[in-house]
């Protein structure tokens, strides 16, 4: 009995030694995400984006919120520190402000704001099929605490934007943040609690923390 435990002994390190592995039924898939951050239309979620700068001792920062009003239209209503509203529909961009004449363009002309729709909209509207056409999905993390990395699969959105990656605890959506594919700063969008939270946090590394949420990225 006592040479058995010794063959054993071994074998019972080597496990202890193996990386420790969420149960299978822990293990997060993109359907799954996607399915619980859906937010059928009518909808809305309050936003703080940030975007740092070396130029700027803080980051750049609005906040305003996204709504979908129906299932074709998606609407960025910044209301600080201007007031800007732009809507999506119908492959059309049209930008408001205050005193100003509407601007009106095709989407086709502006790879970011189609990108917007297409990711954006289509996660508010739990849409897994459009998001998969547009982009490639990879997820880590656990249904508790979740990572979901979109690369886009368009070559032109891709030459402008290396990859769109969202965080999240649960059914909470709580950051997004956009990776220019050349020089230039990630722009991050805190929604839900976090962007409550984001109201008392001033420099970057307080909004990227806030961001990523502890996960281990």
């Amino acid at each position: 009995m006592r040479l058995r435990a010794i063959r054993l002994l071994p074998v019972l390190l080597l496990a202890s030694a193996t990386p420790w592995a969420a149960p299978a039924e822990e293990r997060v898939e993109a359907e799954w995400i996607l399915s619980r951050i859906a937010r059928p239309a009518p909808s809305s979620t309050p936003f703080v984006e940030v975007r740092g700068s070396k130029l700027l001792k803080n980051p750049l920062r609005l906040s305003g919120e996204y709504g979908r009003p129906d299932d074709d239209t998606l609407v960025r209503q910044v209301r600080a520190p201007y007031v800007e509203k732009t809507t999506l529909r119908a492959g059309e961009a049209v930008i408001e402000r205050a005193g100003q004449a509407p601007r009106r363009f095709a989407l086709s002309r502006a790879p970011e704001l189609a990108g917007l729709q297409n990711s954006f909209g289509a996660l508010l509207a739990g849409d897994v099929a459009s998001l998969q056409q547009h982009y490639q999905l990879q997820t880590e993390g656990s249904r508790q605490r979740w990572v979901l990395t979109m690369t886009p699969k368009d070559a032109a959105l891709h030459k402008r934007l290396r990859e769109i990656v969202l965080f999240g605890r649960g059914a909470e959506l709580r950051c997004i943040e956009a990776h220019p594919a050349a020089q230039g700063d990630i722009q991050r969008t805190l929604l839900a609690g976090a962007a409550q939270k984001a109201a008392s946090a001033t420099d970057l590394a307080a909004l990227t923390a806030l961001c990523h949420d502890d996960a281990t990225r």
